[in-house]
């Protein structure tokens, strides 16, 4: 029976809610009949997909729609199409079944669907015979859906999406079209309203910025050659391991002649080989998933599925993971969960609604960054969330994952004065969604990639970030020490004459050193937004800055805690970073430049070397004062230890004296071999050290401490 003519006109208007319900192949009183939209035919006759003819259509309505009996069973067709002059060839997605089945709407509904980048997206998929894509997308108050693209000339009215009522998803098989095509869905929203054309939140790839449409894309073909290092990680505890981070944004690490991004093969060419001449465990990246706007350094995301366009495609991305992994370094991305951006063509009232935000604005919108706060209590939401994590380290083998700003997600008062909050049922300030998401994170993320582990920038002092979460804790295996890094740089901006007034502000954080396992962190907050280079905090005269930094480094290196770098710190870059340009590489020439970036490629020589200085960062018998309370001269001295290796003594005098000799309390009677020494002449210090060592009898030495610098003393027996 013909529908209505409303029906009709709703159809070819791009209006009707279910086409699906009028498109296609249907069994009816006299047989099979199909109804087919072919705008610009003339004549239209279906075939089988193998080539048999069924019959030729009626056209009914001069807009392109076409119906008739066929022969045969309702089965997926193509239809020859002749008009004004051309002929064509065109398969009817109307008449193929859905793709998504009983179990994934259960699943999804129930929010425990860990494959969801296999299901929702554009996926190249063979279906009832023919290839084509799957798109899929969560839009549950939406009254329509279609997909548009370079290939239905963005045409809403071609490929309306069907509706799987029960879960809010809207799918469709496109059949013969392949990877390389860019792509949208049209949302109208329950009101009637036609929304912004939405980027895919699934998408596996995504243009150029300015561009902002997805492409459809399959997995990398890359094969990975790096069992033997995933599988090395997969055996050890990370805490009781060397875990040194080089952190680096990937837009300035370095830039091509043409002052351009470098493609992820450039990038690793350089940058693979200097991370391992550096010592380096890991290059931990900023976050790659594509995002709008450069400045955001990648923290406002749009992408959160795709490696961004600014560096190639994703198999260079593939290609570098797996490259520094046959090298020996692991991989480490900055993820972020905790907002995204409200740009038209992302998330932001995606069907209409606040679908992945919180419709109150003191619940979802977060005042620092102008963006849009997840609503982590919504299990689609969360679902989405935990999949991406688990996705970069399926697809990309990713050792690692940085989850930023934690802090804001946590409180739910964070950076809002009284009256801009919600409390929660208990009237506190805890958002217990989050707690429930991030713990429901690291339970997947460990539970099924061992070897990968996750890291909390976590600014206060919520109790157990890195605990179990079965015994309630978020379950992240490192936290990072913000307290350690605001303290130490704090006290080494200070004038030496003024430090021994500040003393505590290096002795306080062994008070807490042990209550999470922590990750030291000079990253890329500490030198951007006017707060200068690493070397310009220093206190004192050139010369002093240069002797300050490389005690810092040479103090971290010994402290216990794993450690993190910003790039171009490891050479003392003068000038602020900017996302905008390549590090300032010409200051290796110098040698007071080149001396910090020998210093730090050594201490990450020492520290991977040494069991002492890296098997029990976590834990407090690793750690032992030898003293502590010599705030007359800025003096520091601990033991670092491991069980069956020889201990660690670090020694730093922070003043510009020279002290000589200096008793250390040393507990090993003995040779004590000096293992670093931060103002050695190859790091253009003064040269001023220990002959290559010190013998320690009745419980202590006699040292010379150097000025301004820190030393490593290792027991020899």
């Amino acid at each position: 029976m013909r529908p209505p003519g409303s029906a009709i006109d709703a159809l070819l208007e791009g209006r009707h809610a279910d086409p699906f319900s009028l498109l296609g192949l249907h069994r009816g009183p006299a047989g099979t009949f199909a109804r087919a939209l072919v705008p610009g035919a003339e004549e239209v006759e279906a075939f089988t997909l193998g080539g048999a003819s069924l019959g030729e259509l009626e056209r009914i309505d001069e807009r392109g729609l076409f119906e008739g009996v066929v022969e045969g069973d309702p089965q997926p067709v193509k239809y020859r199409a002749r008009g004004h002059g051309a002929e064509w060839w065109a398969t009817d997605p109307y008449s193929f079944g859905p793709v998504l089945g009983p179990v994934d709407d259960l699943l999804m509904g129930e929010g425990t669907h860990f494959r969801l980048h296999d299901k929702l997206g554009a996926h190249l998929i063979e279906h009832e015979g023919a290839e084509g894509v799957h798109f899929a997308v969560w839009a549950p108050n939406a009254q329509r859906v279609a997909v548009v693209g370079d290939w239905n000339d963005w045409d809403g009215r071609r490929h309306a999406m069907r509706h799987r009522q029960d879960v809010g998803v809207w799918e469709i098989f496109v059949p013969d079209i392949r990877s390389g095509r860019h792509y949208k869905f049209e949302i109208v929203g329950g009101d009637g309203q036609l929304q912004p054309l939405k980027a895919d939140p699934y998408a596996f790839a995504a243009e150029l910025r300015p561009a902002t449409a997805s492409i459809v894309t399959g997995p990398p073909h890359h094969e990975f050659q790096d069992a033997a290092h995933r599988e090395a990680w997969s055996k050890v505890d990370p805490r009781r391991v060397p875990v040194s981070i080089y952190e680096v944004h990937p837009g300035s690490w370095d830039r091509d002649e043409n002052g351009w991004f470098l493609p992820w093969d450039h990038l690793a060419d350089r940058l693979i080989p200097y991370a391992v001449e550096m010592g380096f465990t890991h290059i931990e990246f900023l976050p790659v998933s594509e995002h709008p706007y450069d400045p955001s350094w990648g923290y406002q995301t749009t992408g959160l599925y795709a490696p961004s366009a600014r560096f190639g495609d994703h198999e260079g991305f593939a290609r570098f993971v797996d490259g520094a992994h046959r090298a020996g370094v692991g991989v480490i991305l900055d993820w972020v969960p905790a907002h995204f951006p409200t740009d038209a063509f992302g998330l932001a009232r995606f069907d209409g609604t606040a679908l992945y935000e919180h419709e109150d604005p003191r619940l979802g919108f977060h005042p620092d960054w102008n963006t849009a706060i997840y609503n982590f209590g919504r299990r689609e939401v969360a679902s989405f969330l935990v999949n991406n994590a688990l996705f970069w380290a399926e697809r990309y083998h990713v050792d690692g994952l940085r989850v930023d700003a934690v802090a804001s997600m946590l409180y739910r008062d964070y950076s809002r004065r009284a009256g801009e909050w919600i409390p929660n049922q208990e009237g506190g300030r805890e958002n217990w969604e989050a707690v429930r998401f991030l713990q429901q994170v690291n339970r997947e993320v460990y539970g099924r990639h061992p070897g990968v582990f996750t890291v909390a920038e976590e600014s206060t002092a919520w109790p157990g970030v890195t605990a179990p979460t079965h015994e309630g804790g978020l379950g992240f295996g490192f936290k990072w020490n913000m307290g350690w890094m605001h303290d130490t740089l704090q006290y080494f901006s200070k004038e030496p004459v003024h430090r021994r007034y500040h003393h505590n502000e290096l002795t306080f954080g062994l008070t807490y050193a042990w209550s999470e396992n922590y990750v030291l962190p000079l990253s890329h907050d500490e030198v951007v937004h006017g707060k200068g280079s690493l070397l310009n905090k220093m206190a004192g005269d050139d010369w002093q800055k240069f002797a300050n930094l490389r005690a810092l480094y040479a103090m971290m290196w010994g402290y216990p805690g794993k450690k993190l770098l910003f790039m171009g710190q490891e050479f003392a870059q003068r000038r602020e970073w900017s996302e905008a340009r390549a590090l300032d590489w010409e200051l290796r020439a110098s040698a007071a430049h080149e001396g910090v970036r020998k210093l730090v490629r050594d201490l990450n020589r020492a520290y991977r070397d040494r069991p002492a200085l890296h098997a029990r960062d976590c834990e407090p018998e690793g750690f032992e004062w030898l003293v502590v309370d010599d705030a007359a001269n800025s003096v520091f001295a601990w033991l670092r230890k491991a069980p069956d290796s020889p201990p660690v003594a670090v020694i730093a005098n922070l003043t510009p004296v020279a002290r000589a000799p200096y008793r250390v309390p040393l507990p090993h009677s003995g040779r004590w071999r000096e293992i670093v020494n931060s103002d050695a002449h190859d790091y253009w210090g003064s040269g001023c050290g220990n002959m290559g060592g010190v013998e320690a009898k009745d419980g202590a030495a006699w040292v010379t401490l150097p000025p301004l610098a820190t030393i490593m003393l290792e027991y020899e027996g």
